[in-house]
């Protein structure tokens, strides 16, 4: 059985907030929508619900983000996810520039967990915070001419 990622989402807590940080990276926004009935309980396994939504696409048209922002049931508000928790992880994105990234991700709010590391001179790695706690990795890749 032939198979595709088709996107990750993410449950936030204010859409708007994280389209412009999103977008600001370089994404865009394919649509959005609000969604409730049936049909979304039953796929999304949650009785009543209710929710904003956006997809967005990265540059390249490969990777998509579906963000979504719960109108019903309210949402869950989590401690801040750690690196080495079980469970979603991050999302990461190869940038061109790392700096430029960051300088984004600032105009946010967003701020690396620690700094920028280099891995074995072919990447510049770093560990954001983003909106609604997210843990977004930026990746340079340092090998490209």
């Amino acid at each position: 059985m032939p198979i595709k990622l088709e996107n990750v989402g993410i449950a936030v807590r204010d859409l708007e907030e994280a389209i412009a940080f999103f977008t600001d990276l370089g994404l865009t926004v394919l649509g959005r929508q609000t969604v409730s009935g049936e049909w979304a309980d039953t796929a999304v396994g949650l009785v009543g619900n209710h929710a904003r939504i956006a997809m967005l696409q990265t540059p390249d048209g490969k990777g998509r983000l579906e963000l979504f922002e719960y109108i019903h049931p309210d949402a869950i508000e989590t401690e801040p996810t750690l690196p080495n928790e079980i469970g979603m992880h991050r999302v990461a994105f190869s940038v061109d520039d790392i700096g430029h990234a960051l300088e984004i991700a600032a105009r946010h709010g967003c701020h690396p967990l620690r700094g920028v590391a280099t891995y074995e001179n072919a990447y510049k790695l770093s560990y954001v915070r983003g909106p609604s706690g997210i843990i977004v990795m930026f990746a340079e890749d340092l090998t490209k001419g």
